[in-house]
Formats: structure tokens, sequence, C-alpha cells
């Protein structure tokens, strides 16, 4: 199992931090899109490193063309000798039309048509295919040999697709590398949801899951005293009743009959009442979607619920010693 750690995407500092968790022994660092572009940061980051994975978690897909995405994303594995992995996410409609002021169509669609679109610019540079891609949303059909990437030696980067419902989780498992389940997730979902998912959709591509990278970091509350694992909890309440207030991830809720519960979240939310949204996850839901305890409880639990399936996870403590959090990792890994 891989074991990644997030970075913040401070440029002053990423490349310090990265430095020191490919010391630690991670696999990988992770980098959201959220007020920074992931790119430059990671590219800073590859920089002071050797052997870690630098990874999106996740980049926007629909706020970007597959051709601005593909020199970002070819630039970045080329740059790092192979080590990038570039996550993909679509967002939501309304940060696509009203923030990004970019077009949304049906998204598991539009993401299947993204991906192809993708490979067939890479099929382009790596193998000298002709570009002559021409799908419904996206159109690539130029690419003289003053535009074609010449440094190709590390080859394609990997693509992981973020899905949470089963429409976007069988695109992931039809033509992605991997897949990254969104942390709004429980056990009973993904055994009985997701796995049957992306069965189906690898066995379309004559795939099987040993080959296919699932990637699942799950919301985690601890820490290394009492006042710290109690700050982590009510952190975890906070981000269950945010994302529980989407109606695209209602799906989780419903499974274990709490579906009802995703409206009040939502107009909560909606009204920025958030200690009141918060005040709404009970010890059952938070132990449901979240692990919490001690950290080597959080490890212990972590093995129970991922063990056999999930390929590629994140674990962190916030103020551990280096050395305890080494001991943690190499646990985990094991």
């Amino acid at each position: 199992m891989k074991i990644d750690a997030p970075v913040s995407a401070a440029m002053h500092h990423i490349g310090e931090s990265a430095a020191r968790l490919e010391r630690l022994g991670y696999d990988g660092v992770k980098l959201p899109e959220l007020n920074h572009d992931p790119f430059m940061p990671l590219a800073i980051a590859a920089q002071q490193t050797s052997n870690i994975e630098l990874v999106t978690s996740v980049a926007v897909a629909f706020s970007r063309s597959p051709m601005t995405m593909a020199q970002q994303a070819h630039d970045l594995n080329s740059f790092s000798n192979g080590r990038f992995v570039l996550g993909l996410g679509s967002q939501v409609k309304a940060h696509i039309e009203r923030r990004f002021s970019m077009p949304w169509h049906k998204a598991a669609a539009q993401m299947r048509e993204y991906i192809n679109a993708l490979g067939a610019i890479f099929d382009c540079w790596y193998d000298g295919t002709r570009l002559d891609f021409q799908g419904e949303y996206y159109q690539h059909t130029l690419m003289p040999a003053t535009f074609t990437p010449d440094n190709t030696d590390a080859g394609r980067p990997k693509i992981l697709l973020s899905a949470t419902g089963p429409l976007m989780t069988k695109v992931a498992a039809e033509i992605a590398d991997g897949m990254m389940m969104h942390p709004f997730s429980s056990e009973k979902y993904m055994r009985e949801v997701t796995l049957p998912a992306i069965e189906a959709g690898l066995a379309t591509s004559g795939r099987k899951l040993e080959g296919f990278e699932l990637d699942y970091a799950p919301i985690i509350a601890t820490g290394i005293n009492e006042e710290q694992l109690a700050l982590a909890i009510n952190s975890a309440r906070e981000r269950i009743a945010f994302y529980g207030s989407t109606e695209a991830y209602k799906p989780v809720l419903d499974i274990h009959g709490w579906g009802d519960l995703q409206m009040e979240l939502h107009m909560l939310n909606r009204h920025r009442r958030t200690t009141e949204a918060a005040a709404l996850i009970t010890d059952e839901i938070l132990h449901t979607i979240a692990i919490v305890g001690e950290p080597g409880d959080v490890v212990t639990q972590m093995h129970k619920r991922l063990g056999g399936v999930i390929s590629r996870t994140g674990f962190g403590v916030v103020n551990m010693d280096d050395q305890d959090l080494a001991t943690h990792l190499a646990a985990l890994r094991a």
C-alpha cells in the first residue's frame, strides 16, 4: 500500500516539506487545487526530491482544456522523471460555470471524453500517432512538430480519476489508470456500491482490480494527546457536515438511512451556520465515515477497513515526532 501525505501549496516551503516527507518514508505528496494552482508548487517539490511521487488531489479537469491539462501534466512528469500522478476531478456545475466560466455538460460523459482526449494527445506525443480527436465536447486535430514536446523519455503520466457516484466510477474503471475515492465515504458504501461499480467497469475494459490503483484517503481524526484528538474530532464533524450538505454525496448518507440529513445540512451551510451543521453529526455518523482514535488505533482500523482492497491511502498526525510517525507509517504499510 502506498501512503501519501498532504502538503501545503506555499511555494516557499513545499520543497523543504516534500524532502522531509520523503525521508520519513512517504510514497507520495498530495496537493489539492483550492486557492492555488497545484502544478507549480509540485514542480518545486520535484526539484527538492528524488523518489517521492507528486500527486494532484485533485486538479479540476473542466476548468482547463484537455490540451492545456496535457501540457501541464507532461511537463511536470518529464521534469520529475516520471514521478507525477495526474489526479483529476470534475468539481461541480456551479464552480465550473460561475467561478471558471467554462462549459458544463453531462459530467460523466464529459469526463469520459476528456480522458480519451488526453489519451489521444499522449498517443500523438509519445507514439507519433496523428492527432485526430473529434468528440462531442472536445476536438483536437492540429499538432505541428513545433508544438510537440520532445522530452518524452519519462513516458505518459498516470491518470487517476476522482469519483463518488456509480457513473463517474464506471468511467474511472473503464479508461483511467486508477480511481481516487472521495474521503466522504464509508466501508459499507465502498464495499456495496463503489467496488461492484469498479469491477463492472474493469470487466468492460478487460482489466482486473489488481492492476488498478484504488486510492482512498479517509477522513481521519487523531492526535498525540486528548486536546489534539478533541480538536481533530471537531474538525472531522465540520468536514463531514460540509460534504454531507452536497447533493452529489447524498448516496453515502442514503445507504445508512441518513439521507434526510442532507437537506438540513444544505440549509445550514447555505446560511453559514456551520457550527449547527457540525452538531448534527452524531457519534455514529462520525465513526462510520471517519476513522477516529489514537494514532495506533487509527492504523489498526485502516487495516480492517481498507486491507486487501485499497492500494493507496493517506496518513498524518499533527506535531508527532518524526521517528514515531515513521514507525506508524511502517505499521500501516505492513
